[in-house]
Parts: C-alpha cells; structure tokens; sequence
C-alpha cells in the first residue's frame, strides 16, 4: 500500500511541477488573453447579462484558487534547494560559521542579532581606506592561493 502511496504522490509531485512549467510559459499567458478577449467579445451576444459575467468571474477564481496552492508548492520547493544550495557552501567553506547551516530554522530574535551582527560587519568593512584592501578579498586570495598549493602535492 505505501509503494502505491508513494507512487501516486510522486505522479502528483511531477504533474504539479508540469502544471508549474506550462502555466508560466509564454504559450499559456496567449491562450489566457484569448479567453478573456472571446469572453469580452461574446458580451454583446449575451447582453452583458450577470450569467455571461459569472462565466468569467467563476472560472478565474477557481484557477486562481488552484494556482495560489501550486505557486506555493513551487517556492517551497524552489526555497530548500536554495537553502539546501546554501548550507553546502557554509558547510564548505573553511572560516565560515557553521552556526549558519540552516540559519532559516532559527526563531526571529535570533536572526535579528545575526542581522545586528553581519551589519555591524558591513558597516566596519565601510570604513576601510581602500575598497581592494576588503577582508574578504583578502581571505578569498589566501585561500585560493592555499588551494593551488594543496593540487601541487
């Protein structure tokens, strides 16, 4: 039972994420202006009557309805990766805080004394004589120039 659970959501993981690609295609806006350009066209064959505008109203809130559900499924998706992207890189990193490995699962106070500090930071690297002089540039060369190193042995 759970091969078949497994295997259904998967169908609707990978039909969302087809829906996502072809809603947001050039192809899919065309086809929505048409609809809405026939529906205006047709109002004088209807009267304007309130029916000839449920048609429309009806029909874009389902849509939007739907569409507020996949677009969310789509950043939430879209966002891990980047944080998943992200916490491979601090984690990489040699002098990076790995206190910042999945930094989005802290409580807000703490972010804002992260904040405090990183714009603390930036406000020091502000008051150097030369922008070239930038700690880290400067670390960025030492490491890259420790890598080289390394590849020679």
């Amino acid at each position: 039972m759970s091969e078949k659970k497994g295997g259904l959501a998967q169908r609707l993981a990978g039909f969302a994420t087809w829906i996502s690609e072809k809603t947001g295609s050039t192809p899919a806006f065309l086809i929505a202006l048409g609809v809405v350009i026939v529906w205006a066209c047709l109002g004088p064959v209807f009267k304007f009557s309130d029916t000839w505008q449920l048609v429309i109203n009806t029909g874009t809130t389902i849509i939007t309805f739907l569409m507020v559900f996949l677009i969310q499924r789509a950043q939430n998706k879209d966002a891990l990766a980047v944080q998943l992207k992200l916490n491979e890189l601090v984690a990489a990193i040699e002098g990076a805080s790995n206190r910042l490995i999945s930094v989005e699962d802290l409580s807000d106070d703490d972010l804002e004394v992260l904040h405090r500090h990183y714009r603390e930071l930036a406000i020091m690297a502000t008051k150097e004589s030369k922008i070239t002089e930038s700690h880290s540039v400067d670390e960025a060369k030492e490491r890259h120039a420790r890598k080289k190193r390394t590849r020679k042995k």
